[in-house]
């Protein structure tokens, strides 16, 4: 693995467990109250997105169970649209996506150590 894929993967992997920490007690109506917490998810999210870019894309189609253009997409809506978020969205990606993407993360890293 490339250093640049690496080192994109292990900020990945700690924007992640930054976004999970901060929801683990939380359930849906609790998240969408509570404007601190959804905005650093926010932020981190955006930053998982940014990142893709430097995935190699290689790596991308090796693991083309996950969608790169999603994550990639979110980050720009993130950007160009943060009015426009649907909280109950964001709260799915969480919820539902976050945990593969970062078990994913984690396998690969540790995996590929030298």
């Amino acid at each position: 693995m490339r250093k640049r894929t690496r080192t994109a993967l292990e900020k990945m992997r700690n924007y992640a467990q930054k976004v999970i920490y901060y929801t683990q007690e939380m359930d849906y109506m609790t998240f969408s109250n509570d404007t601190k917490t959804l905005e650093a998810c926010v932020f981190n999210l955006s930053q998982i997105g940014e990142l893709v870019q430097y995935l190699d894309p290689s790596f991308k189609q090796e693991h083309i169970k996950i969608n790169w253009q999603g994550v990639k997409g979110l980050r720009n809506r993130i950007v160009h649209d943060y009015e426009g978020l649907q909280v109950n969205i964001i709260w799915h990606l969480i919820v539902e996506d976050l945990p593969e993407l970062f078990k994913l993360i984690e396998t690969v890293l540790k995996e590929n150590k030298y």
